[in-house]
């Protein structure tokens, strides 16, 4: 099979970028004349207001905790990561050099590389480069010309890869090329520096997991280096790498996207963590769906562990980041193995402090304002990622896997799912005394984290997933928003309403049913005018929406 080199890369870009109005690489004579881009629609204005959404935060960790051993691989780590980067950026725009060149503005630069391309990731997906159209719902993944019907009717053996893209051969018909030959030369270079890095490495689970993620790089055969990878009990260091979530392929939720957090573990928080995985198969059993919903056995072989974050890469480092992570995502693995679940502590409170208590304090009733808290902040995102694995991973009716049964229409619910099962686990275990605290505590950070996550628009998954937990709980009266636009929790109903989207979520899951959920998202994952208007405070306020970093061997220090 032909090996596509940068240049067919980019060219794919120009095709790509056909649907967006032009290719980025040339400039209009009125740009050359003036040695800047023209922003007609005052879209420069735009990117002003909008980079100031982020707040810059440098990513450290005490490296007195590390061996000597575990300084020299950090440097290892950190350059297999940034290839990751280099490998997002020709999944999600492949032309990105040609546009940065093009555009003289460093503050557009900045924004261009904060969202990997020139669609702001954080307003669904808004264009704010002039000349730029819509951002194509399947990235680069699919030729430009291509429908959702030309590839569903065609007879391709891996038309739903997570591990390939799809091309047209030189007679126009569709023909796939996996990664591993696409990205050859970039991933025996990420796949080198893993094996030196499992030469340094003193705990041998970590050096075989390092070694088979090196193999699974260049052949896409990941099971093995995932299966390594929950075997793996005793490391002070962590490495996520390679294609991991499908987050960015919107066409169908197939194709997966390279990238990668470099990880220090916080042993002490990991140590008080760990007895809660052993209670998954009893708080599966109380979820308030009929029997069939519920039938299957989470896997308890699980690890729940803080880290510090040192090094974020590819998608997890594209518009909103993210501060915890449970993988792996195949759910054959899932139900043999559970997953291992990482809190990603430094990165949570960077948003915790700057993000969240300054939404409560703006939209969080005067009274209710004491029960925000970062322990009920930090459980509350944990038990979002252990949430992922209850529920249902099949459908009860025979239309084999939730995720192949919902494929555009899954990432989104599954979120939305984790949200809602996060909060039942974090009741239920309040109610049987294995979690101390107040649940007015958890409840009311928990509204304070909807009003954070609703900010990062409908193109984010996560965002859909909070706009619909908002409408619901507003329908069902758990909340009320005063004339004075703060929002006022009512607890008891705040419960009810957690058992009854937990139920609708997990039946639409179970049912498979793809037009029912992509109906729930047309109507419930939308921002009423009301909410909007609230929201749009907080930006006036000058709260952020988001986290950028200051990250890598130089900030780190010490190496």
């Amino acid at each position: 099979m032909k090996l596509f080199n940068k240049t067919t890369l980019f060219l794919t870009g120009c095709a790509l970028a056909a649907g967006l109005q032009a290719c980025t690489n040339t400039a209009s004579n009125e740009e050359k004349k003036t040695n800047t881009v023209v922003l007609p629609d005052s879209l420069q204005e735009y990117v002003n207001a909008r980079i100031k959404t982020y707040e810059s935060v440098k990513l450290t960790t005490n490296l007195n905790q590390l061996s000597t051993a575990e300084r020299k691989m950090l440097p290892l780590l950190i350059q297999a990561a940034q290839i990751m980067d280099e490998l997002f950026w020709l999944q999600a725009y492949p032309q990105q050099d040609s546009l940065l060149n093009a555009v003289k503005d460093d503050r557009a630069k900045e924004y261009i590389r904060i969202n990997y391309g020139p669609w702001d990731r954080l307003n669904n997906n808004k264009p704010f480069i002039a000349g730029i159209g819509a951002k194509p719902a399947g990235a680069s993944f699919y030729p430009a010309d291509m429908t959702k019907e030309e590839l569903e009717k065609s007879d391709l053996k891996d038309k739903y890869g997570q591990y390939s893209v799809v091309r047209r051969d030189s007679t126009g018909k569709l023909m796939t090329v996996p990664y591993h030959e696409l990205f050859a030369t970039q991933l025996q270079r990420a796949s080198s520096l893993l094996k030196q890095a499992a030469l340094i490495a003193e705990d041998e689970g970590l050096k075989n997991y390092l070694n088979l993620r090196a193999d699974a790089l260049t052949s896409d055969n990941y099971t093995a280096s995932d299966l390594a990878w929950m075997d793996m009990k005793n490391n002070g260091l962590d490495i996520i790498i390679g294609p991991i979530e499908n987050y960015e392929d919107n066409m169908f939720n197939a194709r997966a996207s390279y990238e990668a957090y470099v990880l220090v573990k916080d042993k002490a928080w990991s140590k008080r963590l760990e007895k809660y995985v052993s209670l998954l198969p009893g708080l599966q059993k109380g979820l308030p769906v009929p029997a069939k919903y519920k039938q299957e056995k989470p896997g308890v072989d699980s690890e729940l562990n803080a880290y510090d974050v040192v090094y974020y890469a590819g998608d997890c480092n594209a518009g909103s980041k993210t501060i915890a992570v449970n993988l792996p995502n195949d759910p054959i693995i899932q139900q043999k193995k559970g997953t291992r679940r990482s809190q990603l502590k430094n990165a949570m409170q960077a948003k915790f402090d700057k993000i969240l208590v300054p939404i409560a304090n703006e939209l969080i009733d005067k009274e209710q304002q004491q029960y925000i808290n970062f322990d009920a902040f930090f459980a509350n995102v944990m038990f979002h990622e252990v949430a992922h694995g209850l529920g249902i991973k099949k459908t009860v009716n025979g239309k084999g896997l939730v995720k192949d049964a919902l494929k555009e229409q899954f990432s989104w619910l599954e979120e939305g799912k984790a949200d809602v099962l996060g909060l039942y686990m974090v009741t239920n275990m309040l109610k049987a005394g294995e979690l101390q605290g107040d649940i007015k505590t958890y409840y009311t950070t928990y509204m304070a984290g909807l009003l954070r996550s609703v900010r990062f628009g409908a193109a984010s998954a996560h965002g859909r997933a909070n706009m619909q937990c908002f409408n619901y709980f507003k329908q069902q009266g758990a909340f009320l928003r005063g004339t004075n636009g703060t929002y006022k929790i009512d607890y008891a109903k705040f419960e009810q309403a957690m058992n009854g989207l937990s139920k609708m979520i997990l039946t639409l899951q179970g049912d498979g049913d793809h037009a029912a959920v992509a109906k729930a998202q047309a109507e419930n994952a939308v921002i009423s005018n009301e909410l909007k208007q609230d929201l749009d405070k907080l930006n006036n306020k000058g709260i952020p929406v988001d986290i950028v970093f200051q990250q890598g061997v130089d900030v780190l220090g010490g190496l």
